[in-house]
């Protein structure tokens, strides 16, 4: 989605096309347009709302996991400073598809922080906006730029800082060179929480008029573990596969585990009976205990089936891990044995190791840890 004005006073711009709304991805159709239409982050909500009518604004650093919000917050900000008139030539926005060497630092980036920005505040719609004296420049995933470019960025933040404004957003602030995180106001932003992530969940199903139980919304939630981003795009995709049938079926749970790619629970639970952890539905309908086969033969050929369904050992060690450390009657010591199994099977799925083989491994020895 553009944010620019292509036709921003003294910019060459081709012509750009104007996005049918219906065909537009739903992240960015919902994106927030205000500081205050930024869900959960308060804290930061709060800071950033006295910077627009001090027009005060430091360098900042955002930081926090994927789909919080941190770049929908500093365009919010940065649209309501300059408004839409000014935004292209005040607002340089690179994201992780730019080169971010120390080339581009000492050109592209160089060139635009000391350009003195023009006097203009007032929009073509008659609206004013603060448009204070600087210009803002986004580096979206700053965590992923070279150590010599971070060092090279230094200098200019220091140097223009009266007319240019720098905002670093990532994903870790460790990567970020501590002379470099020193001179920005850091904004640490949180994985929504289950209430946020519902409230604008139900807003977007409402806005496209989707019908959406609390079960879906649910599930949305926890297999997009507080990424809002991740939930909406899963959202869109279970909506357009729902209309794909004539008539419409209604969204179910399935649908969104399936898209999200995660192992439904049904087979994690069976899986994990196979293994000799006791779950609650391990009770025929006579009530009478359904005893499961623990041995070697039942293990493999329940890792066999696993694997003909095309479910990722990785979903699956995922999912297990959760399941038996959050166990109710499992005791310290035998989550502690599977804790290190889950870990040594981790360390070898990254390092490309045969996953069919490791869903076994674990298997076996989840059950001897077990039993």
């Amino acid at each position: 989605m553009s944010f620019f004005n292509p036709r921003a006073e003294g910019t060459k711009a081709a012509p750009r096309h104007n996005i049918d709304p219906a065909l537009q991805p739903w992240v960015e159709k919902y994106r927030p347009k205000t500081i205050d239409e930024v869900s959960a982050q308060e804290h930061t909500v709060a800071v950033l709302q006295k910077t627009l009518t001090s027009t005060n604004l430091p360098h900042m650093l955002f930081y926090g996991p994927p789909g919080t919000g941190k770049t929908s917050t500093i365009l919010a900000l940065a649209r309501q400073l300059f408004g839409p008139d000014n935004f292209r030539n005040r607002v340089l926005e690179l994201n992780a598809s730019d080169e971010r060497g120390i080339s581009i630092v000492r050109e592209k980036i160089k060139n635009f922080a000391r350009q003195t920005p023009r006097a203009q505040a007032v929009a073509s719609d008659g609206k004013t906006y603060p448009c204070p004296p600087y210009k803002i420049i986004i580096l979206d995933e700053a965590d992923s730029m070279t150590q010599d470019a971070q060092g090279a960025l230094r200098r200019i933040m220091e140097t223009y800082a009266r007319i240019t404004r720098f905002c670093l957003v990532c994903n870790y602030v460790t990567r970020i060179i501590e002379p470099l995180a020193s001179r920005c106001s850091k904004f640490r932003f949180t994985p929504l929480d289950s209430a946020s992530s519902s409230s604008r969940l139900h807003h977007i199903a409402t806005a496209e008029h989707i019908e959406v139980d609390s079960t879906v919304i649910d599930t949305l939630i926890s297999t997009s573990v507080g990424d809002l981003r991740r939930a909406i795009t899963y959202l869109q995709s279970a909506s357009r596969l729902s209309s794909s049938t004539n008539p419409p079926t209604p969204i179910t749970a399935a649908d969104i585990q399936e898209i999200a790619g995660v192992v439904p629970d049904s087979v994690i639970n069976d899986f994990a009976s196979v293994l000799g952890v006791e779950m609650d539905n391990s009770m025929d309908v006579d009530g009478s205990q359904n005893q499961k086969s623990t041995g070697f033969e039942s293990i493999k050929n329940k890792v066999k089936y696993l694997m003909r369904e095309g479910y990722s050992a990785t979903q699956i060690l995922s999912q297990l891990h959760d399941l038996i450390i959050l166990h109710p009657t499992l005791n310290g010591r035998q989550k502690s044995l599977c804790s290190l199994v889950f870990a040594e099977a981790d360390k070898a799925l990254c390092d490309g190791a045969d996953e069919e083989l490791w869903v076994l491994e674990i298997g076996l020895r989840v059950q001897k840890a077990v039993s």
